[in-house]
């Protein structure tokens, strides 16, 4: 991993995760909250990067603009199931499915058993969420498996920090990354993608191959090449970007 941090320079293309690198992780979803001070920040690279300002995320894409109601970002949402661009057309890359809708209704129905796991239903995938209790791990794990393995093959799990997601196959964060990557204001850029989780590692690798920046929030093994201890070092290292 590189010393220091990747270069200010004025061709860059930028792509955030939110939770967890420039929000701090809640009990839930519903209370992560944005430091002011950062969304003033996203604003000024947005400006100075022309518009080549993207946030990739696992929320909904209504969820990103209820946490950043001063701007309407390109975004990616749902793990790049839903993308919008600069100009603000929304592409999907799967449709709510009856198997998803079922898969919706067991999962309540653990949830109501369990009140401290959290049920998101995000539109195209499912999160279930053991934050508020982490010993249930390996109850929603084998739940989340033994689920994906009725849907059959045209769904999947993804990991992360105290949640499993079942999504849809057919997209991830770096899909996303690539589809911006190939349209104005991006196109000719120099991509750098800032992410915490391992649902950031497909972003890496594709930031990577196209010649960009990576940056890992917080610890843990990853394929990116620089890395920052939390949200609050992010913040304090895009005080001092200049292009």
């Amino acid at each position: 991993m590189n010393e220091g941090l990747p270069p200010s320079r004025a061709d860059l293309a930028w792509f955030f995760d939110v939770d967890g690198t420039v929000a701090e992780i809640a009990l839930t979803p519903e209370r992560v909250m944005v430091d002011p001070r950062i969304g003033e920040l996203l604003q000024t690279l947005h400006a100075r990067a022309d518009g080549a300002l993207a946030l990739v995320s696992g929320r909904t894409l209504a969820d990103l603009d209820a946490l950043f109601p001063e701007h309407r970002y390109a975004a990616a949402g749902q793990h790049g199931l839903e993308r919008r661009d600069v100009t603000g057309k929304v592409t999907r890359h799967a449709e709510r499915t009856a198997g998803l809708l079922e898969a919706q209704v067991a999962l309540a129905d653990i949830a109501n058993r369990f009140p401290a796991l959290h049920l998101e239903v995000k539109g195209l995938s499912l999160a279930m969420h053991y934050r508020r209790a982490p010993e249930l791990a390996g109850f929603v794990h084998r739940e989340m498996r033994r689920m994906v393995a009725r849907l059959g093959p045209g769904f999947h799990l993804q990991q992360g920090k105290r949640v499993v997601e079942l999504l849809p196959a057919g997209a991830d964060k770096g899909t996303a990354v690539r589809e911006f990557m190939a349209e104005p204001p991006f196109v000719g850029r120099t991509p750098i993608f800032l992410g915490d989780d391992i649902t950031d590692e497909r972003a890496f690798e594709i930031v990577n191959a196209l010649g960009g920046y990576s940056v890992k929030v917080g610890t843990g093994p990853t394929l990116a090449q620089w890395r920052l201890d939390g949200v609050t070092a992010v913040r304090n290292w895009l005080e001092g970007v200049r292009p």
